[in-house]
Order: C-alpha cells, then sequence, then structure tokens
C-alpha cells in the first residue's frame, strides 16, 4: 500500500473532510464490488442483526444488484451470518470467520460469564449442548431455532428460555461449532461449520490483529483508535497493537485533538446534492464511537420512541443524517415514510426521491411515499 507524497498531504490537509474520506472508504459514494463476499471482505464484518437492513447495507455498495440476489449468496455460503464482534450478528466471509473468531471470541466469553451464571450455564452444560448441536446438525443438515430447542429438551438441556437457548447458540458460534444456514423461507436456520465452511484459514494473533485493524482503517477511515476498540470489540491494548502493527501504511490527520487514521483518500467531493437511505446499523452510523462528524444529537427529540439513531433507518444527504425513514411493503410496492429534521430544497429533495427509487428498484418494487 502506498502512502501519500508530501504534496498529497498537504492538499489533503488543506481541505480534510471526513465525511467525504468515508463515504468513499466504505464504497457508498463509488464502488466496483459485484458480489456480497467482496463487500463483506472489504468491511471486515457487517453488522447484520436486522436482516433485511443489512442486505440493502450490501446492496448499496454493490452495482446493480437485488435483494434476491444477496439473498442467494447468503443460502449458497458465500457469505455467512454469526456472532463474532461485540457480541452481535455480524456477515463474515467464510475465509475470515475461524481466526475473527479465535481473535475476538475469548473477550466476549468473558463478558458473557455473568448471563452465563445466571442462565446456570457452565462449562459441563455447554459441553454437552456443543455435542448435541454437533450430532443434530452433521451430514450437512441445517435446522430451524425451534427444531434445535426440540433436540437439546430430548437431550435433557433446558432451552425454552429464548434468552437461555440464545446463549447456548451464541457459545457454539463463538466456539466454531455453529454458524448460518441456508434460509427456510423466511425463517434461519443453522449449520455446523466445519461442514459450512471447511478447510478455512488461521492466522497467529498478532497477524489477526494486524489483518483486522488494516481491513477496518482501510475500509473505514478517517477514524480513530477508539473507532477501531469500539467496532472491534478488543481491548485498548490489543487494538493499539493491531494499528501500530499497520502505522506505517497509513496515513493520519489530526482534527480537533483526534488522530484519525486512513490510507486511500479523495481529494474532491462526491457531486451534491448527494442522498442515501441508510439502513439501521450501517457500517456508517455504527462503524464509530465519535458520530458527531456526521450526526448532530439536538436531533435526538425527532427520533422514534427508543431515542438513538442508530435504531433507525436513516437519510444521510452530502454525508449528514439529516432524518429518518421506515418502510411498509406490499406485494406491488414499497411505501416510505419521512421524517426529516429541517426543510430541505427541492433539489436535495429530488435526491432523496432518487435514493428511495434505488431502494425500490434494489426491492424490484415500485415507490410511493406516505
Amino acid at each position: 500500500m502506498c502512502k501519500l507524497n508530501y504534496c498529497d498531504i498537504l492538499a489533503l490537509m488543506k481541505n480534510f473532510d471526513i465525511t467525504t474520506q468515508r463515504l468513499h472508504n466504505q464504497k457508498l459514494s463509488t464502488t466496483t464490488f459485484k458480489n456480497p463476499a467482496d463487500v463483506v471482505g472489504w468491511l471486515g464484518a457487517v453488522q447484520s442483526q436486522d436482516y433485511a437492513g443489512a442486505k440493502w447495507a450490501l446492496g448499496q455498495r454493490i452495482k446493480n444488484t437485488t435483494d434476491d440476489a444477496i439473498e442467494q449468496a447468503f443460502n449458497a455460503g458465500s457469505i455467512l451470518r454469526t456472532h463474532v464482534m461485540r457480541p452481535t450478528w455480524h456477515f463474515v466471509k467464510p475465509e475470515d470467520i475461524r481466526w475473527m473468531l479465535t481473535l475476538t471470541a475469548p473477550r466476549i466469553l468473558t463478558q458473557s460469564a455473568t448471563y452465563f451464571r445466571k442462565l446456570e450455564l457452565d462449562t459441563a452444560t455447554f459441553k454437552r449442548s456443543n455435542a448435541v448441536l454437533t450430532k443434530a446438525l452433521k451430514g450437512g443438515k441445517q435446522l430451524t431455532r425451534a427444531e434445535l430447542t426440540s433436540a437439546l429438551k430430548q437431550n435433557g438441556i433446558a432451552s425454552d428460555d429464548l434468552l437461555r437457548f440464545t446463549y447456548l447458540i451464541i457459545y457454539a458460534e463463538l466456539n466454531g461449532v455453529i454458524c448460518s444456514g441456508a434460509r427456510r423461507g423466511k425463517q434461519f436456520t443453522y449449520a455446523l461449520l466445519d461442514e459450512r465452511a471447511p478447510h478455512t484459514r488461521t492466522l497467529e494473533r498478532d497477524e489477526a490483529l494486524a489483518e483486522l485493524a488494516k481491513r477496518y482503517f482501510v475500509s473505514h477511515g478517517p477514524a480513530t483508535l477508539q473507532d477501531f476498540v469500539w467496532w472491534s470489540g478488543l481491548t485498548v491494548t490489543d487494538a493499539r497493537k493491531g494499528l501500530d502493527s499497520i502505522r506505517s501504511n497509513l496515513n493520519s490527520e489530526v482534527e480537533s485533538g483526534q488522530t484519525y487514521w486512513f490510507a486511500d483518500s479523495v481529494s474532491t467531493q462526491a457531486p451534491t446534492p448527494t442522498a442515501y437511505l441508510l439502513p439501521n446499523y450501517d457500517e456508517y452510523t455504527v462503524g464509530y464511537t465519535d458520530r458527531s462528524a456526521i450526526y448532530d444529537t439536538q436531533h435526538n427529540q425527532k427520533l422514534d420512541s427508543r431515542g438513538n439513531f442508530l435504531f433507525n433507518n436513516v437519510v444521510v444527504l452530502n454525508g449528514q443524517v439529516v432524518g429518518t425513514w421506515k418502510r411498509t411493503l406490499t406485494k406491488s410496492e414499497v411505501v416510505i415514510e419521512f421524517v426529516l429534521f429541517s426543510k430541505l430544497t427541492k433539489i436535495e429533495n429530488r435526491a432523496i426521491a432518487d435514493a428511495a427509487e434505488r431502494y425500490g428498484k434494489f426491492l424490484g418494487l415500485s415507490v410511493s411515499f406516505a
């Protein structure tokens, strides 16, 4: 990776624009990607507990794709969905899943110890549970939550309590026993990781720290060390070690007392106005601990009852969150309702309407507005 030359650095320092750089590096303002696996690999991992929203997050970073195409890629296993960071569901590439789990799982398991005790989940129970899940799924079987709950109960492992079942599943995911299978209709299934992603690579710990740091700062930069700590779930010590190992291949800029790290940069802004309808938990919003560059908290009162803009689908205009949106699906159309934080110009509203049309095209539906 080549560093910028001295003249490039001076030009960037003169016009350092965090949002322009992030839109570019996150492949929202420009992309050459043609499939979901390439996007997931570029970003490192993509938060995906809202499955429909996460598919749209990928869709905006791929040229001319559809919801059906991403669904097919997921069902085929070219992207997997598992608990790997913080912890929550993420899309990851099969090639990356083992070294990422090896790096992040121990900390997540330590942080979950209190819940394990409350739910009366000990090492012996987890060992039995993993054995039951392995036996139930062996031979290419892909089973739903209800089917796995039944298998656990038949083997004397209490799993009627949803939270207890969830932690049994998370433990198996973090230990590399299971991961996502193909969807069965609208139901999610689980499969054995050894069968879904056989012979995938592992990395030594220092290599894994460097690789995760590289993925993050190349795709999410400009970002701070604290941003990387939040996104990865690593300790500050480990996150700094990862950053230090790739520091010579990155550029940096100090803004408002914070050091931002990044690889590639773009010297000119995208044409304005440019709008995006981002789903909740999109990497553009959730990938940083400090979101002041893109969102003004004075708008919190205009959010839904949860009061956190990460839980909302957001309207981004010229890099800034300017409102929220909701969708209602019918057989033939998607109805979109906006809550905008302030009055916009006619051309800005047109840009947002164009973004909505792109979403409708992704779903294969016509668009109307509530």
